[in-house]
């Protein structure tokens, strides 16, 4: 496929599709951070010190097993050519084993994990694929058809997963000094307790099954989005059973049109970011793989292990912060920084380093242009957010992050992530501006879900 031609001002900035550092706005002089840093990014990676502790993360992760691939499928949407070319092989094998860590079981040890939850499979199903469709962090997924006709998706544990998942959460304090070498934030005691919590709760596919069901609800009959019911009385302790949605997959939808890439870029911004700020919940694993293409155009939503709701009071914290950002108001940002603790007034970071930091990461809502979003753009945002060794933003090393937002932010670099995947087009800010000051849908997209929305 293709490359597309970055359409935005920023977006032309770089060789590489990055947006510029230091360009003035237009009509004023204020200075304007980069939404995403790949250069500096790279020299980030190249820095010894941070090669190291992430050779040394990738390794020690490679002993984990559920938790580890979790993280790898995480970490798989990243550019890996921003790592230096010397080591880009070492890292794209390391994060290979993270993601596909999923243990050889024989169909007839996963049968026998659905038969102790369920009873016999022929009491139960009409047919049954023993090949997996898709493999999950601690489970393989498999097709199915339940005795009254209904095509199913079955997500199905992988025997002593529970266990070996507990043993690396247990484990996790062994990265904490690994995690304050790159970002002292990531090594807080809060901060892995809620990490621990969301990888934790993906084990309970009980309270998935009753989440999915709702949010299924939630959004039946939408004009743009499926999301597949649970079938409650089917999911236990071991095994989820879902309806089966019919679609083209990532890669597919990444060989598609620019157009039609454009349109399904909204609809994953909407559901992914949008529903934050609207619902006060939110899914917390933006993955390609958990994204699907339905025949009727519709996109398609699956994995709710990692869907959280969020107390409206942090959720308004994060929408003022934005909304302060998106003004360039720096001394009102940094006030209200360090009102919440997440900056110390005494660590010597200037008002216009935050302002500047919070572009990097989150500026592709902030500015009102068309941006494509490139693979490049995606990491070089998530690198400097989560390691901000560049210069300007030496100070922000020691900023706290507020447990309560950790997978908030992170379902927002990571959608920004697979939205680089698909090199997709938008003015991301226009349909921001919906939820950050409430104003009306700009887009078709925006005005056919407002209808939706008013007439249910």
């Amino acid at each position: 496929m293709a490359r597309r031609i970055p359409k935005g001002r920023l977006a032309r900035g770089t060789r590489i599709g990055g947006l510029a550092a230091r360009e003035a706005a237009r009509g004023v002089g204020t200075r304007l951070a980069m939404v995403g840093r790949p250069e500096q990014a790279r020299r980030v990676l190249a820095e010894r010190s941070a090669l190291q502790a992430a050779q040394q993360m990738v390794t020690v992760l490679g002993g984990m097993k559920g938790a580890a691939m979790k993280l790898g499928q995480m970490l798989s949407v990243l550019d890996l050519d921003l790592v230096p070319e010397s080591h880009r092989e070492l890292f794209r094998a390391k994060l290979a084993e993270l993601r596909d860590r999923a243990p050889a079981v024989p169909f007839t040890g996963m049968r026998k994990v659905i038969e102790d939850d369920l009873g016999p499979l022929s009491r139960v199903f009409a047919d049954f694929d023993e090949t997996p469709v898709a493999a999950a962090s601690i489970g393989q997924v498999y097709r199915a058809r339940l005795r009254d006709g209904r095509a199913v998706a079955v997500k199905v544990k992988y025997p002593g997963v529970d266990e070996a998942v507990r043993a690396d959460l247990r484990n996790l304090e062994m990265l904490s000094g690994l995690l304050r070498s790159v970002l002292p934030s990531a090594g807080d005691a809060g901060v892995l307790d809620e990490i621990a919590r969301n990888i934790g709760g993906e084990l309970d596919y009980l309270n998935e099954a009753r989440t999915q069901h709702r949010v299924a609800r939630r959004y039946r009959g939408h004009p743009f989005i499926l999301v597949p019911d649970s079938v409650e009385e089917l999911c236990a302790h071991h095994v989820l059973v879902t309806e089966f949605v019919e679609g083209q997959s990532f890669e597919g939808i990444r060989a598609r049109p620019d157009d039609e890439r454009d349109r399904i870029g909204e609809i994953v911004y909407r559901f992914y970011i949008t529903s934050l700020f609207t619902d006060y919940e939110f899914c917390g694993d933006p993955h390609p793989g958990n994204i699907l293409l339905h025949p009727s155009g519709r996109v398609g939503f699956v994995d709710f292990g990692l869907y959280n709701r969020m107390d409206a009071v942090h959720v308004e914290y994060e929408r003022t912060g934005l909304r302060i950002s998106c003004e360039r108001r720096a001394d009102d940002l940094y006030e209200h920084w360090v009102r919440r603790g997440i900056i110390d007034p005494a660590a010597g970071v200037a008002p216009e380093e935050v302002l500047d930091y919070v572009w990097a990461a989150a500026g592709w809502h902030l500015l009102d242009e068309e941006i494509t979003v490139t693979p490049e753009l995606a990491t070089g945002a998530i690198v400097l957010a989560i390691d901000p060794r560049a210069a300007e933003f030496r100070g922000m090393r020691q900023h706290l992050i507020p447990p309560e937002h950790v997978f908030s932010r992170r379902a927002d670099l990571f959608t920004f992530a697979a939205l680089g995947q698909l090199h997709t087009t938008n003015n991301w800010h226009r349909i921001a501006r919906e939820w950050l000051y409430g104003e009306p849908p700009t887009t078709e997209i925006g005005r056919t879900i407002a209808r939706w929305r008013s007439g249910r």
